[in-house]
């Protein structure tokens, strides 16, 4: 279950309380209270365990970058090096090796800078539904201070 819709459902066990007579304080149900509470204790390590799920797909691609740059430079080297043994093809093939050393650290580049991307917009995203979720607790806080307050 979403932790919105958990949240929804503790707004909703409060809004259905029973209220005590010339008192801001209600009685809630402390069974559905409590489930909801471990509900929400298991949820969010949830979204935790997303977060670091998308940190460790942007590592998987990175490396798959790294690997393939590697791959296409060591290509790179070994024309370069058949090259090199020809004697008017020389010069030609340090250059084709060079652009195409070039290339592939652009590639590389700019697949480390999607992946980046992707893992950042997902968890802003994730930050966004975090900070919305702690919001709405702390004013169930504060809705329930002031009354825990005035029973003292």
């Amino acid at each position: 279950m979403d932790i919105l819709q958990m949240i929804d459902r503790l707004e909703e066990l409060l809004n259905e309380s029973r209220p005590l007579p010339f008192t801001h304080n209600v009685i809630v149900d402390e069974d559905r209270m409590l489930d909801l509470i471990d509900q929400m204790r298991v949820s969010i390590p949830d979204e935790v365990k997303k977060a670091q799920q998308l940190l460790a797909q942007r590592d998987r691609l990175l490396a798959q970058a790294q690997e393939e740059a590697n791959r296409t430079i060591a290509i790179a080297r070994e024309k370069s090096d058949q090259l090199v043994e020809r004697d008017q093809v020389v010069q030609s093939a340090y250059s084709q090796s060079e652009q195409i050393k070039a290339q592939a650290e652009r590639d590389a580049q700019m697949i480390r800078q999607e992946a980046d991307n992707y893992v950042m917009e997902s968890l802003r995203s994730l930050e966004m539904e975090m900070e919305r979720a702690l919001t709405q607790v702390r004013n169930g806080i504060r809705t329930l201070q002031p009354n825990s307050q005035q029973e003292e």
